[in-house]
């Protein structure tokens, strides 16, 4: 039971806990960095006359600070109570993610649905795309679950495209996924990932945000979002990124945070590989298998990782064909001119190879099954 669901008596009177937090929270220009420091300096004080009056105070956040916040303390008690397993974590607050507290930019208090015991388990972000390519799916779906086997939480931010995929992989690897939000976790977005935030709280995961549950989403939002991904996180994983991709953003934080960054190559041809290249350019740890993630991490929880092996004891069927065939789509007509075989044996191989589970027919031709 978090802090805040410790101290519901009395909820509507002047005296609850939560209350100067708000004032913190709605302080114009004051900001989560001198909000907590100021939380350090005067703790409940922060909304009370006496000790403001005490303190090095301008007359204007003075009166920013005393103003009610009855009102707004409803409106969040509220959604607190109307629903199971929801919870609203202060920087106080002992159940507050440790690895996101470390920060001066950390929020002051987080709104939390589902399982938030798992805010404490090591977790890697997972970012990239809103419309990735094959390889950036393939990759998405072929990288995590090794991770997610080794004892790592994926945490992303529900958008769409690689987000999604990445909390869906989790789920689907029997893992554990947190989804924090660019908007109030009542407002779900992108609205058609309603069915998927509910499946994380079902699966013991949890949805996070900062904004107030009623909050829309709102462009400025989404930055200040990926702050928080990157600040749960032991590193950051980004699949396939543009040039100019938001996902670069987590990065950055990721490095201001002292946190790993990873990011998996694509090429040069492909615009949506751009912004991973870039990375890896800057410093970036390339990725090529789990293994390359786990190995940096390694420290966080020696008895849970599993460094694989990658090598293959199986013989490869028709090696000379399989060659030819790769992540991005192949005409079977290209396939043949590549291997030099005619163009109906070339045809015959590949459903054979489909059937084994070693390529599979997509628009366009045929590319590497995940097997293979």
């Amino acid at each position: 039971m978090s802090w805040v669901n410790r101290h519901m008596t009395n909820s509507a009177s002047e005296s609850h806990s939560l209350l100067p937090w708000l004032a913190l929270q709605q302080a114009a220009g004051l900001g989560p960095v001198r909000g907590w420091k100021l939380w350090q300096r005067l703790g409940s004080g922060c909304s009370d006359a006496g000790c403001l009056s005490e303190a090095d105070i301008n007359e204007a956040l003075r009166t920013q600070l005393l103003a009610s916040q009855q009102e707004l303390l409803e409106k969040v008690l509220q959604w607190l109570h109307s629903g199971p397993d929801r919870h609203i974590l202060t920087r106080a607050d002992p159940q507050y993610p440790e690895q996101l507290n470390r920060l001066s930019a950390a929020p002051l208090f987080l709104f939390v649905e589902g399982n938030v015991n798992v805010l404490h388990l090591p977790q890697l972000a997972v970012v990239g795309s809103r419309h990735p390519s094959y390889v950036g799916k393939e990759n998405t779906r072929m990288l995590l679950p090794p991770l997610i086997a080794a004892g790592l939480a994926i945490t992303s931010g529900l958008a769409m495209g690689i987000d999604g995929l990445a909390h869906q992989a989790a789920l689907d690897a029997g893992g554990v996924t947190l989804a924090v939000f660019g908007s109030g976790l009542a407002q779900c977005h992108p609205k058609r990932h309603v069915r998927l935030a509910r499946q994380i709280v079902e699966s013991g995961g949890v949805l996070i945000s900062e904004c107030y549950p009623w909050d829309m989403p709102q462009a400025f939002q989404f930055p200040r979002r990926n702050r928080i991904i990157s600040g749960l996180s032991l590193g950051v994983l980004v699949m396939e990124a543009a040039e100019r991709s938001g996902s670069l953003i987590t990065a950055r934080f990721a490095l201001e945070q002292n946190r790993e960054v990873f990011a998996v190559p694509g090429a040069r041809q492909n615009p949506q590989a751009a912004g991973c290249n870039q990375l890896i350019q800057q410093g970036a740890k390339l990725v090529c298998s789990p293994d390359d993630v786990l190995e940096e991490l390694a420290g966080f929880s020696a008895a849970a990782v599993k460094i694989h092996d990658t090598a293959t004891e199986q013989s490869l069927p028709y090696p000379d064909l399989l060659d030819t065939v790769g992540l991005e789509a192949t005409a079977p007509d290209v396939i043949a001119e590549r291997c030099r075989q005619p163009v109906h044996e070339v045809l015959t191989r590949l459903v054979e190879l489909e059937l084994a589970g070693w390529v599979e027919s997509v628009p366009g031709g045929y590319v590497r099954a995940r097997r293979s």
